[in-house]
């Protein structure tokens, strides 16, 4: 069994991480000692690294509660899971393209020198922006 300590050197994710995973329900406690620490066994540790990849993957809370509920071949409702959050993403780049677009344009209105700045008057007043970049 592996201390939380352990658990954590081992999987790379801090420990109030893995009790807020654990405050979640995303990671059973598996046992505690007579001194009421955790213990965790190999289920922990890959439950951990499932949990830690998948949060490097993007993806939120509630996709990786869902996921970690599928047993290891439920492919059909796991893979719109994967879909929809690719979707998400994509989206997200989308807006980020836009957004640097709109900076850059920005950015080179003002080459600043002394003066009324470009710049600071771009970012106070929205109406100069050419894109929505986000805004509804």
């Amino acid at each position: 069994m592996l201390s939380i300590g352990d658990l954590s050197r081992r999987t790379g994710v801090k420990v109030p991480t893995i009790r807020y995973y654990e405050q979640m329900g995303l990671l059973p406690p598996e046992g505690r000692t007579e001194g009421n620490q955790r213990r965790y066994g190999h289920a922990g540790l890959e439950r951990l690294a499932f949990i830690r990849h998948a949060r490097d993957l993007g993806l939120p809370i509630e996709a990786i509660r869902e996921l970690t509920a599928l047993d290891g071949s439920d492919c059909a409702k796991a893979h719109p899971i994967a879909k929809r959050h690719l979707s998400d993403i994509r989206r997200r780049i989308e807006a980020l393209r836009g957004l640097e677009a709109e900076l850059a344009r920005i950015a080179a209105a003002c080459d600043g020198s002394e003066g009324a700045c470009r710049t600071l008057a771009a970012f106070g007043d929205h109406d100069r922006c050419e894109s929505s970049h986000g805004r509804s």
